[in-house]
């Protein structure tokens, strides 16, 4: 494996992702219109009105996905430069999903504060900031500190695009189990970032936050437990007859794992109520092993964020057409509804009949809601022309659109025409490769 990823990064050239012109450029008429004299023009238009920038530039279907490497997926505090494979490889799923632009800028600054201010400075360049891989607290402080400041929308991935999947998954998982999403006991295993999203996306969709215990390496949350975060007061919970993880879990419907590997024994898993959503989402080993998961208990729906398990919990089902949707109407956040929207139309669609073409990509698996699957696949390409309509009516009735789209079916008839033509590039770059 590691000599393939070598190989597949190095050649034929370095890298993921390339920039490549729009525009006529054989003549020297076609460079004075590019560059000088005739670029001065427009910039004369974006200098007297600065939303002239999405007339004249590429700045409304551009997204930069910008790092400082400190929690870098399974390998933690790496550093920028470490980090960008990763942020070219998101650059190259905003483009062949959704058709974004993406540029991947690594900065070289753990402060907050500083990176804050080297993020601002340049957001005039972009439509969107997907920030990734920036580790907990800071990250909090970090989109805190761009997140309507900027005038685009900016969200943390890490945080919020699992978040959106994760909401997606619990939905299709109660309905494949027969619950009701506001009686179910939840436990939460990890406070970190994507764990603190999750939480609170899924009381959005609702969840009773009374029904949630949430553990970190110290075992439940307590309110009378000192020192504790804000994100992690939020969640405290006023049971005291919890105490450890296996006392939480007890007679729990849902556990969601956002932690270490292998901290949900066959015990605790046998434990929990009839019928249980285990969501085992550490990376690469989950909490607890799918083969143990399903040999304990033979009523369970288990999902992780691996790709070789069924119901991979994969955020690429998720911020490609949130940012797509988000640029499109020109939102000047990315907001809870937008998020909550998101997951409800992800969900939705994997109640729907597959398509053969899709079928024919996964051939071992069952492709109908069931305990094996509780979300769409990444190449459904349905995710494009159902997601961001959602996500654009929810920005427009929560009033963050800068730029409304009126006619929700005719936008999604572009985007369907939007896929064919992609699908059809794409068959022709690898014909080329």
């Amino acid at each position: 494996m590691k000599a393939k990823a070598l190989a597949y990064h190095r050649y034929p050239r370095p890298g993921k992702v390339e920039i490549v012109p729009t525009k006529p450029f054989d003549t020297p008429a076609d460079l004075s219109l590019a560059y000088s004299p005739g670029v001065a023009f427009p910039c004369l238009e974006i200098a007297s009105d600065p939303a002239n920038a999405y007339l004249y530039t590429g700045r409304g279907n551009t997204v930069a996905v910008i790092s400082n490497g400190s929690a870098v997926l399974g390998l933690g505090n790496i550093g920028a430069l470490a980090s960008k494979p990763v942020m070219e490889g998101k650059a190259l799923l905003f483009k062949i999903f959704a058709g974004l632009d993406a540029v991947d800028i690594e900065v070289n600054e753990p402060d907050p504060a500083k990176f804050i201010s080297v993020v601002k400075a340049i957001s005039p360049s972009f439509g969107g900031i997907n920030l990734e891989d920036i580790k907990a607290p800071e990250c909090f402080e970090v989109e805190q500190g761009l997140v309507g400041t900027c005038g685009i929308p900016v969200m943390h991935d890490d945080q919020h695009g699992t978040a959106v999947i994760v909401g997606a998954a619990l939905l299709n998982a109660l309905h494949v189990q027969g619950k009701e999403i506001g009686d179910v006991r939840v436990v939460v295993n990890g406070a970190g970032a994507a764990a603190i999203a999750c939480t609170r996306l899924i009381v959005a969709l609702g969840v009773k936050r009374d029904n949630i215990v949430m553990c970190d390496s110290k075992g439940a949350i307590t309110a009378s437990r000192p020192g504790l975060t804000s994100q992690k007061a939020e969640f405290a919970t006023a049971r005291t007859d919890v105490k450890t993880l296996a006392d939480a879990v007890k007679g729990a419907d849902v556990f969601m794992g956002l932690s270490v590997a292998n901290v949900l024994s066959a015990e605790m898993l046998a434990s929990m109520a009839v019928h249980p959503i285990v969501f085992a989402l550490a990376n690469p080993d989950p909490e607890i092993a799918r083969d143990l998961a399903m040999a304990t208990r033979s009523d369970i729906v288990y999902a992780t964020g691996r790709s070789d398990y069924p119901n991979q919990i994969n955020n690429v089902l998720g911020f490609p057409y949130i940012f797509r949707a988000a640029l499109d109407c020109r939102a000047t956040v990315i907001n809870e509804a937008m998020k909550l929207a998101a997951a409800k139309a992800i969900a939705a669609l994997a109640l729907e009949p597959v398509s053969e073409a899709v079928k024919e990509l996964y051939p071992d698996e069952n492709l109908a809601i069931g305990p094996e699957y509780i979300l769409p696949k990444p190449f459904d390409r349905r995710l494009l022309t159902v997601v961001p309509p959602a996500v654009v009516e929810a920005a427009m009735e929560s009033g963050v659109a800068q730029k409304p789209i009126d006619d929700l079916e005719r936008y999604g008839r572009q985007l369907r025409s939007y896929v064919a033509d992609t699908d059809e590039a794409l068959k022709s770059f690898l014909e080329r490769s």
